[in-house]
């Protein structure tokens, strides 16, 4: 499989179907609904959606069966990097390459905008046309699962620990909270609303599952590395900003050399996860790859 045009086609899917259900800038109200699409539209490399779709493959499924969830999922992540980035949090200037939203259309709309992508991401969870060819008990399944990995038991609470932990010495089961509710959680989300949806059996659900979890947390140790080692042109953003911070991190806490491992073995074990789908987890496989090996 070739990544590259995998990613850009699956991407410029997800691109599509967000153009058509986000409320377009001629829309009242103007500067909000600008706000949104700023973020939606800054070039994320949609990772989480396509992730979905893949699981979805992978079960049997289709891209189609899952295009509604998978862009409710980056609104949600969008949304979550809009409230990231504001001063009360993590104070950021640059995201993707661009000034931050705040920065952008000041504070009071940046909140608003995030606010409002999540309550859109909910919506079209719920959205009836979408849901059109999928049994009622499956939707709200979906809908339960995404609120479960989005609130207070999952990103939310993820982010709140990390603040609460910035300048403080931690041990590694906080650190692990942490990375596998803020980051992990959409990740983990995303793979398995992506089988849910995609007719998986509970063979499948299961190894999805499995390969989520131990993805989302390589995802958040590679970004570990790359605050350290990464270069700002590629990334977009800062970096170094976890140290100036005072956050605990895989480097900070085991070493780069033992982050990098323990990244290289969750790869391995997401990988080895997918071996009752076969050879239609194969997009998965090198995603997962992918995962620990990027740039940006």
């Amino acid at each position: 499989m070739e990544l590259k045009d995998y990613l850009h086609d699956r991407s410029a899917l997800v691109d599509q179907a967000l153009e058509r259900w986000l409320p377009g800038e001629e829309v009242l109200p103007f500067s909000l609904h600008q706000s949104m699409r700023y973020s939606i539209f800054a070039g994320g490399k949609r990772l989480r959606p396509i992730l979905m779709i893949a699981a979805s493959e992978a079960v049997g499924g289709s891209a189609q069966q899952v295009l509604h969830a998978a862009c409710a999922m980056e609104m949600i992540h969008t949304y979550s990097l809009i409230h990231d980035d504001l001063p009360a949090m993590d104070d950021d200037d640059f995201r993707r390459g661009r000034p931050t939203n705040h920065k952008t259309y000041g504070e009071a709309t940046a909140i608003l905008a995030g606010d409002a992508l999540l309550t859109e991401a909910f919506r079209l969870l719920a959205d009836a046309e979408a849901n059109r060819l999928i049994e009622p008990a499956k939707v709200l399944k979906v809908i339960e699962l995404v609120a479960r990995y989005a609130g207070s038991q999952g990103m939310v609470g993820g982010q709140v620990v990390d603040m609460e932990s910035e300048g403080k010495e931690i041990d590694f089961p906080t650190l692990e909270y942490i990375h596998t509710h803020k980051t992990g959680g959409l990740i983990l989300a995303s793979t398995q609303v992506g089988a849910l949806l995609g007719g998986g059996d509970e063979e499948q659900i299961a190894a999805l599952i499995r390969f989520g979890g131990a993805a989302g947390l390589a995802f958040q140790i590679a970004d570990d590395i790359l605050d350290i080692v990464g270069d700002q042109t590629e990334l977009g953003k800062d970096v170094g900003s976890d140290q100036a911070r005072g956050k605990i991190t895989y480097p900070g806490l085991l070493g780069l050399a033992e982050a990098r491992q323990r990244a290289n073995e969750l790869c391995d074990i997401a990988v080895e996860s997918l071996t009752p789908l076969g050879a239609a987890a194969e997009p998965l496989q090198v995603l997962a790859r992918y995962i620990v090996d990027r740039k940006s």
